[in-house]
């Protein structure tokens, strides 16, 4: 007999998530979605080890990533668990070089860890869904504008109306401070990233902080705040006449990327020019994107990527540039959850319940097989109990349909299929059941 003290309590590690079958349903219909829309557009997939030597995830060198990796030792070998999909991307890509065809279409939807600190909303093990066109040597810059037709396709499918996809060019912004003779933009560019959580005041303070002039701090904030359509952002910085040939190359970048993302279909509503999107990572150096929902600011962005020279820099010498976009799928679900944006109306997928009466298995497993041969999902009662606590286990689990297999239905080969929403109840033959079931 097990003593209360023998009890362990049942939990879970913070910034781990969890779900109940009706939110899991939910959760994998969404990331079947993207999935379908990474296909949709020519994306092949693949799948990475989560675990992988701690000198390949760390090839980049230390800093936040040292800080937050999951790393232990297994004998002599230093493991890590992959903390992103684009560094086994990088590594993958270097790796089978020579089996793959470029440009290199794939997408990765997989689990990553990081041991941030555990906060409401963080996770430390959660989905990403990745995708990524690597070229080999170089990659057209209409690509960039591909990208965008992309992420729309998708956040239409999975039911949202109104969002934008915000764009720029890390270009533009690295000739401009050329241009003003600031040497090291990093900070700067840090600064400008968290504009849409601390607002500009504390933007301007942030600059100032860095020993920034005031007049130089003004033409910044001028600059990212220009405003109007694309078009008339495109020639508000046109008329700037900025000799600096990296703005000049960004800007030609940011024209093509915006004629053809309206090419591909993407609706004017649905996307900007916004010369504060730079994104906090360095590794990005063009065209750069982040999506937003309209009515929900507050959520934060929920797809965002960006234009890279070099993937696997540290692991070849090929040069491979790249372009790709990344949706942290557990992130966005919690928060949709948070926000009741989204309903949880199925607890099982079973389309219909077959209820044996006592001597009548046999027969019910034959017709749960012949419905199932049909992909029907059919699940069989296979407790004792009275009839109505079997249509109550139907209706708990939302099981559109019974059906009753006993003496009677044998004797007539017509069976009873009950709708367990409106009560109604009607006798079918096996032609008439399939027919019905699968409409």
């Amino acid at each position: 007999m097990t003593n209360d003290n023998d009890i362990v309590k049942p939990s879970i590690l913070p910034g781990f998530m969890e779900l109940l079958p009706s939110e899991q349903i939910l959760f994998n219909k969404m990331l079947d979605t993207i999935r379908y829309n990474y296909e949709k557009f020519g994306f092949l997939p693949i799948d990475t080890p989560v675990i992988e030597r701690a000198e390949i995830l760390l090839a980049k060198g230390g800093g936040e990533t040292e800080k937050q990796i999951y790393r232990f030792k297994k004998g002599d070998t230093d493991l890590a668990l992959r903390f992103d999909l684009t560094v086994p991307l990088a590594r993958y890509v270097a790796q089978h070089f020579s089996e793959l065809t470029f440009p290199f279409k794939r997408y990765h939807i997989g689990k990553v860890y990081r041991g941030e600190k555990a906060q409401r909303g963080r996770f430390r093990e959660f989905y990403q869904c990745d995708i990524d066109i690597i070229g080999n040597e170089k990659l057209d810059i209409i690509n960039d504008a591909e990208i965008p037709s992309i992420i729309y396709s998708t956040f239409k499918d999975l039911g949202f109306k109104s969002f934008t996809i915000k764009i720029n060019n890390r270009k533009i912004l690295k000739g401009f401070f050329k241009h003003l003779k600031i040497l090291d933009s990093t900070e700067i560019l840090r600064t400008i990233d968290k504009l849409e959580k601390i607002g500009l005041n504390k933007v301007e303070e942030e600059l100032k902080e860095q020993g920034l002039e005031k007049e130089i701090i003004r033409e910044i904030l001028e600059f990212i705040q220009i405003s109007g359509t694309n078009e008339e952002k495109l020639k508000k910085l046109n008329s700037l006449e900025i000799e600096n040939d990296i703005f000049k190359e960004g800007l030609n970048e940011l024209k093509t990327v915006n004629y053809y993302v309206k090419a591909f279909g993407v609706p004017e509503e649905n996307y900007m020019i916004d010369l504060t999107i730079v994104r906090g990572l360095d590794y990005y150096t063009g065209t750069v994107y982040e999506t937003f929902l309209d009515d929900y600011p507050n959520i934060g962005s929920i797809c965002s990527g960006g234009r890279y020279d070099n993937l696997a820099e540290y692991y070849t010498k090929q040069k491979l540039p790249g372009v790709g976009i990344s949706i942290g799928l557990t992130r966005l679900f919690y928060q949709l959850n948070e926000a009741n944006l989204i309903k949880f109306e199925d607890s099982s997928l079973t389309k219909v319940l077959v209820i044996p009466m006592k001597g009548y298995l046999d027969q019910a497993i034959k017709i749960a097989n012949l419905l199932r041969d049909e992909d029907i999902n059919t699940q069989i009662y296979l407790e004792k109990g009275k009839v109505g606590k079997k249509f109550s286990y139907a209706d708990k689990l939302g099981i559109p349909y019974t059906l009753i297999i006993g003496e009677e239905e044998i004797k007539q080969e017509r069976y009873s299929l009950r709708n367990m929403e409106t009560g109604k109840q009607e006798m079918l033959s096996i032609e008439e059941l399939l027919l019905f079931l699968n409409k």
